[in-house]
C-alpha cells in the first residue's frame, strides 16, 4: 500500500496492510485512470477475436430467455403473475446476469492476474473494482435489449404496470455490485490456497440461481419456505426489479434494507480478507 512520504527525500514509501482493516480507499480514487484502463482490457478482450463481438451481451439473455420460456414456462407451466412470460424471464435474466458475471470474474482476480501482481505495484483492489464496471457495460447493452423487448410488449397492451420504483434500479446495481464483488473477493483470496474453489464457482452460482426468483415469482412460494429464499440477498433485488417495471412481484423496504446491509456487511469482510491474502499470495498462487 502506498504510506505517506516520510521525511527522508522519498516521494512515495510502498509497504505492506499493517492490518485487517488497513483498506486505503484513497488508493482506489488515485489510482482512478489505471482502473479506466483495465475497464477498456476487460471489455474489448472478452470478444477481440469474434466474429459477433459485443452483440453476444444480446444473444446470450435472448437464448437464456427462449429456453426458460420454453422449459419452464411452457413445459413446466411455472406462473409468472400474469406478466408475459418471455419478458418475465428476460427481466430475471438481465439482473441476475449481472450479478453472476461480476462474481465469476472477480473470483478468479489473484490466480488470473499473478503475473502482473509479481511485477509492478499498484492497489489490487483495482482490478476486481474494473472487472465490476465492465460488466456494467455489458448489462447497459443488455438492459436497452430488455427495455426494446419491454416497449414491444406495452405497445401491445400487455398489462405492464411500471412504477415509481423503476427509479431504484442504480441502487439495485449498487447493491448487485457490491454482492458480485464481496463474493468474489473472498472466494479469489481463498483460491490461492484451496484451487477446489475454482471449480466450484460456475456450479455454485448456476444453484444459487435457483434459490433466487430469476425462473419463478416470490409469490409463489409456500409461507412456510418462503423465509429460506428471502434470506437470500439477492431475492428482494430481483424481486424489486421486476416490481418497478411491471407491478407486480412482492415488494418491501425490509427486505431491500436487509440486502442493503448484508451487501455492506459482506463487503467490508471481503475487503479485509483481499487485504490479508494481498501480503503473502505471490507464496501460495
Amino acid at each position: 500500500m502506498a504510506l505517506p512520504a516520510q521525511n527522508d527525500g522519498w516521494d512515495l514509501v510502498i509497504g505492506p496492510p499493517k492490518g485487517w482493516f488497513d483498506l486505503h480507499w484513497q488508493d482506489l480514487w488515485r489510482y482512478r485512470d489505471l482502473i479506466g484502463l483495465f475497464v477498456r482490457r476487460d471489455f474489448v478482450a472478452s470478444y477481440k477475436q469474434t466474429i459477433l463481438g459485443p452483440l453476444w451481451h444480446i444473444i446470450q439473455p435472448l437464448l437464456t430467455t427462449l429456453m426458460f420460456t420454453m422449459v419452464f414456462g411452457r413445459i413446466a407451466g411455472l406462473p409468472t403473475d400474469g406478466v408475459p412470460q418471455f419478458v418475465f424471464y428476460m427481466a430475471g435474466t438481465t439482473i441476475w446476469g449481472y450479478f453472476a458475471n461480476c462474481l465469476t470474474r472477480t473470483s478468479n482476480t489473484f490466480i488470473a492476474n499473478a503475473g502482473i501482481f509479481g511485477k509492478v505495484y499498484f492497489p489490487r483492489m483495482v482490478v476486481p473494482v474494473s472487472v465490476v464496471m465492465s460488466q456494467l457495460i455489458a448489462f447497459s447493452i443488455q438492459f436497452a435489449f430488455f427495455l426494446c423487448v419491454y416497449g414491444l410488449y406495452a405497445a401491445k397492451g400487455a398489462g405492464l404496470q411500471p412504477n415509481w420504483a423503476m427509479a431504484l434500479l442504480p441502487l439495485l446495481l449498487v447493491l448487485m455490485a457490491g454482492l458480485g464483488l464481496g463474493f468474489g473477493v473472498i472466494i479469489s483470496s481463498l483460491t490461492t490456497k484451496y484451487r477446489d474453489l475454482q471449480v466450484l464457482v460456475g456450479f455454485g452460482v448456476q444453484l444459487w440461481m435457483y434459490a433466487t426468483p430469476v425462473i419463478y415469482p416470490l409469490s409463489t412460494m409456500p409461507e412456510r419456505y418462503r423465509w429460506i429464499i428471502v434470506a437470500n440477498p439477492l431475492t428482494a433485488i430481483v424481486e424489486t426489479f421486476r416490481y418497478g417495471f411491471f407491478g407486480t412481484g412482492v415488494f418491501s423496504w425490509p427486505y431491500l434494507g436487509y440486502s442493503a446491509g448484508f451487501t455492506a456487511a459482506l463487503l467490508l469482510l471481503g475487503m479485509a480478507i483481499f487485504n490479508r491474502v494481498e501480503r503473502t499470495f505471490m507464496d501460495t498462487v
